[in-house]
């Protein structure tokens, strides 16, 4: 029987995210993958969020996925008009690749953190991944291959992998399992475990195109995603490469009973604006549900979920793919606990008392969405395309609504940094709540399991770039030693790694940072702050981080 500290099942964005994050601490992972290696991937998720590109810096491969998608000068914008190459109602403003991380004039420019979003198709994400992770140490790839079935105990996982070619079966033995295996998840249905919520919230014919003479048609300058808004059709393209492939969503009415019923052909034609003699090729097609399920739990003893097994939603915001690897780092962090000895055996139940709040947050968000942007889409102005002082006036209105609607969808700062961990066996609270969030908005602060607020530091990196691997304990105020010295004192007697960062001298600390000590986890959550910290107060904080207390 083959062994791994770690069996991951798919190898999609969130499985080789979480064997990258685990490999960085040094921990072995066998990943699963029925897909042949040279498989052509999906193009479904076309943005990776703030969060998950800070998550990408620290595993190395910011910059490559930076570098990767569309052209350098392919504008990253929102564009909503009455055909593709109609006349255009609004526009929201994101910078693309080349003024990313110094063009503050749009919605998104002032966020806290070192690594803005990138708009970027999973079909150029994915390879970069593997390619990282094949060069990994720890990490092994086994493509053409899935898992069948599983048996746990109490030294692991025993695990039946098939091979998808011949049929023969291998036995792996590993600590723990984690299903990143998609929304028909095997790991989740042999769990016992269901999909709860809203089944269906909306329907989506979506055809993959090559159409090198789209972008020549164009009235307005091109953007990252179109939006069609007109009496007769409403869909969306988005640019895959930014110069002849795209990805067409069109959203099918109340009253069209089935997929069947609506002609793919003709609908796509009056998303574009074009008539029959305009050529393209299809290079893919599915049809889909949006929906609103979250699992009712996420982990069953040595057996987790994540990413789409864990959760399935309208992919509006683009949090789908962003929420998975959220689960993949925050996992990851646990696991390491695990598998390197700081951390009780009960305190991984902290992954689903983490997240499973958060997935049931996001599903919310996103589907209140869809549900406004339908009834948008029932209310377009039957004046719209008319070239009439009327129609100039009901594009004006219209575009307003739809930017006050869909800015914070796409300039998400609650999603990305108001989210807060509220109910966590390894967090230290205090008497101050965490602040409200929504999609677009959200208040920087420091109370325990929310995130660290970032700065950057006087030699130039990052905040996050100076975490440890486990915690970090920040001193924010000079006059410190006696606390900082009975914290680590407390860290080593429960071997919890824990790195001091002295930043007391520093001129630009932001002023959420009311006390003079914190703790942050790896992940850029705050577990603990305090002004001081005698030996019993150091020995239960450790305590309750380690998940002892």
């Amino acid at each position: 029987m083959d062994d791994t500290e770690v069996l991951i099942a798919g190898a999609g964005p969130v499985g080789i995210t979480l064997a990258m994050c685990l490999a960085q601490r040094g921990i072995r992972s066998l990943v699963i993958e029925p897909k042949a290696p040279d498989a052509l991937p999906d193009v479904k998720c076309n943005h990776v969020s703030a969060r998950s590109m800070e998550l990408y810096r620290r595993l190395g491969v910011a910059d490559a996925l930076r570098a990767a998608g569309l052209p350098d000068d392919y504008p990253h914008d929102v564009s909503y008009r009455t055909t593709t190459v109609g006349r255009e109602v609004t526009r929201i403003h994101i910078p693309g690749r080349l003024t990313r991380k110094t063009d503050t004039s749009g919605p998104d420019g002032w966020w806290p953190t070192p690594e803005p979003p990138h708009r970027i198709n999973q079909r150029f994400l994915e390879p970069i991944l593997l390619a990282q992770a094949k060069c990994q140490p720890g990490i092994t790839l086994a493509h053409r291959e899935r898992v069948s079935g599983f048996t746990q105990h109490d030294r692991g996982v025993d695990v039946e992998v098939m091979d998808e070619d011949t049929g023969a079966p291998r036995s792996v033995r590993a600590r723990y399992l984690v299903g990143c295996d998609g929304g028909r998840s095997t790991i989740r249905k042999a769990m016992g475990v269901r999909l709860v919520g809203d089944k269906v919230v909306q329907r989506v014919q979506s055809t993959c195109i090559r159409a090198p003479g789209l972008i020549g048609r164009l009235h307005t300058a091109p953007a990252w995603a179109m939006f069609s808004v007109n009496p007769r059709r409403s869909g969306n393209v988005y640019a895959i490469d930014g110069r002849e492939v795209w990805l067409v969503h069109n959203y099918l009415r109340d009253n069209e009973p089935d997929f069947d019923s609506v002609d793919r052909d003709g609908a796509l034609r009056a998303i574009l604006g074009v008539d029959e003699t305009f050529p393209y090729e299809l290079m893919s097609k599915e049809d889909w549900f949006g929906r609103r399920l979250v699992a009712e739990q996420l982990q069953q003893g040595r057996v987790f979920i994540a990413g789409d097994a864990a959760h399935l939603w309208v992919p509006y915001a683009g949090y789908g793919m962003n929420a998975g690897l959220a689960d993949a780092a925050n996992l990851a962090w646990h696991l390491a606990g695990q598998i390197e000895g700081w951390a009780a055996p009960h305190a991984l139940g902290a992954y689903q008392r983490e997240r499973h709040p958060i997935t049931e947050q996001v599903s919310h968000f996103a589907m209140n969405h869809a549900h406004a942007m339908s009834q948008r889409r029932r209310a377009i102005p039957a004046e719209i395309e008319d070239d009439t002082p009327q129609g100039q006036a009901a594009r004006e209105a219209f575009g307003r609504d739809l930017y006050e609607l869909n800015v914070q969808q796409y300039c998400c700062a609650g999603l990305n940094f108001g989210y807060y961990y509220a109910d966590s066996p390894l967090i230290v609270y205090d008497e101050e709540p965490a602040p409200d969030y929504g999609m677009g908005h959200f208040t920087a602060s420091t109370v325990p399991g929310c995130r660290t607020p970032h700065f950057w530091l006087e030699d130039g990196r990052s905040l996050y770039d100076a975490f440890g691997p486990a915690y970090t304990l920040l001193q924010l105020r000079p006059g410190c030693g006696p606390s900082v010295a009975a914290l680590q004192s407390a860290a080593a007697h429960h071997r919890i790694p824990l790195k001091v960062l002295d930043v007391s001298a520093h001129p630009d600390v932001p002023g959420e940072y009311r006390h003079a000590l914190l703790i942050a986890r790896a992940d850029a959550h705050t577990v603990w702050r305090g002004n001081s910290a005698d030996v019993e107060t150091a020995e239960q904080v450790m305590a309750r981080l380690s998940g002892r207390a």
